[in-house]
């Protein structure tokens, strides 16, 4: 039998429905922080990534899937959207747009080849924002107040945002050569990468997952020793108006981030939930004002994050979150002739041109098993068509929650079904009333659950 391959996943059914449902939420999130979506190649040069994110970068030297293809032009998967996205922007002459900055964000598969894990995967999806053409810290703000806006969206509820500053440049070299002067009586006993990084990267040994912890490692300096005063105050202004956001953080002098293109501000956003393991980060980001620039753009800062959509849909399940999936179908339309099949085809595609919800049976099944795959699709209304009803111009309606049945004229259907769903919508306790009336027949005493908001003050 052929299977799928290692570190991919099968996404499908009522997930696959959860997964739509965190998508729709990104994207609404962003359209109300007037972010614009992107989409950009699912591969790219191998230029565009091993000088974009870096090469002592693990994503470059150890996870990306390189190949040649047939015009013998090296090529890379895509293993994460910010090169891809600054190498549109700059290709597409975006900075010469009049409404700058340029604010987008994207949602697509990654590829990494890295041992696959819980929440880590080789092909993964994952989701972001970029903003090319603003170096004010209070961009840098607001997209870190994006980035917990969508987690709390979604329901999560212990969330914790660490920041720190990297610098500029003059920061960056002070800093690094601080690193190779206390690294190097003790570069014999970390890792192998630890060794390679010494003197390409220091600031990624701050990175190590082997030698995190150690003594070493707690007794490093720390780049905020470092930082000249333009630095300092720009770090400042970006926990100012944090602040003013009602975004709560920590100043966390570790964080230095995984890829080689970034300075100043850098983040990462942790969700505490229990049996979520030690790495609980679900997003991450930062600032890189000089990656347009590296790729032979023009000098244009940028910022951004992003989060592994698997990761996060990984930690809605460890909490626990009830996401509002609607898994149901507005109507499925019986029948048991050939005459009332036909009819069926044609009214199956009316109800859904007009917006409605709908199946019917292809399968042959008679009407007892009609009625039981109903409500296995979660049937809000029963269509059941027979051939004397249809001479009359009529059709029979069950409500397949109450059971009530009643016969409705065809050219009425439309509207019948638009009024019924919008009580549905209303209220999911069964009595059919508008709960907040006063003369409501629930008389105040509400049973649709826990989703509902019928007795709300507002």
């Amino acid at each position: 039998m052929i299977t799928k391959p290692k570190g991919c996943h099968d996404i499908y059914g009522i997930e696959a429905k959860k997964w739509n449902y965190v998508s729709r939420l990104i994207d609404e999130v962003c359209s109300r922080y007037n972010y614009n979506f992107i989409r950009t190649p699912i591969f790219e040069s191998s230029e565009v990534y091993h000088r974009g994110v870096g090469e002592t970068s693990d994503i470059v030297t150890k996870e990306t899937y390189d190949f040649v293809d047939r015009g013998d032009r090296n090529m890379t998967l895509r293993p994460e959207g910010t090169a891809g996205v600054v190498r549109s922007y700059i290709e597409n002459k975006m900075y010469g747009d009049a409404t700058q900055p340029t604010k987008l964000y994207y949602n697509g598969t990654m590829y990494r080849y890295e041992r696959p894990q819980s929440g880590r995967d080789r092909e993964l999806t994952q989701f972001g924002v970029e903003v090319l053409g603003s170096d004010d810290p209070m961009i840098d703000a607001e997209v870190i107040s994006l980035a917990v806006n969508i987690y709390k969206l979604v329901g999560l509820k212990q969330i914790k945002v660490n920041i720190n500053s990297l610098g500029d440049k003059e920061s960056r070299d002070n800093y690094r050569k601080a690193l190779v002067e206390y690294f190097t009586p003790y570069i014999n006993d970390m890792c192998d990468d630890c060794k390679n990084r010494l003197e390409k990267n220091p600031l990624r040994i701050l990175d190590c997952k082997v030698d995190a912890g150690t003594e070493i490692m707690n007794n490093a300096p720390k780049i905020l020793d470092y930082l000249n005063e333009e630095s300092k105050e720009r770090f400042e202004k970006v926990q100012k108006y944090l602040s003013l956001l009602d975004v709560d953080f920590c100043v966390n002098p570790s964080i230095v981030r995984g890829l080689d293109y970034y300075d100043h501000t850098v983040f990462e956003v942790e969700a505490d939930i229990k049996d979520f393991g030690a790495q609980n980060v679900i997003g991450a980001g930062g600032r890189y004002n000089g990656l347009v620039k590296q790729l032979d753009g023009p000098d244009t800062p940028g910022m951004g994050f992003a989060s592994g959509l698997g990761r996060l849909m990984l930690a809605i399940e460890k909490e626990g979150i009830e996401l509002p999936i609607d898994d149901s179908v507005d109507c499925f339309v019986m029948y048991v002739s050939e005459t009332e099949k036909d009819y069926a085809t044609t009214l199956v595609q009316e109800l859904r041109m007009n917006g409605f919800k709908v199946d019917t049976e292809y399968t042959g099944r008679g009407l007892k098993g009609q009625f039981k795959q109903a409500d296995r699709l979660n049937s809000k209304f029963l269509l059941i068509l027979n051939d004397e009803d249809l001479k009359d111009n009529l059709i029979q309606v069950k409500n397949n929650k109450t059971k009530q049945e009643e016969k409705v004229e065809l050219d009425y259907l439309m509207y019948y079904l638009d009024e019924q769903l919008s009580q549905e919508d209303e209220c999911d306790c069964g009595c059919g009333c508008d709960c907040g009336d006063d003369d409501c027949c629930c008389d105040g005493d509400c049973h649709c659950g826990d989703n509902c908001h019928c007795h709300d003050e507002d």
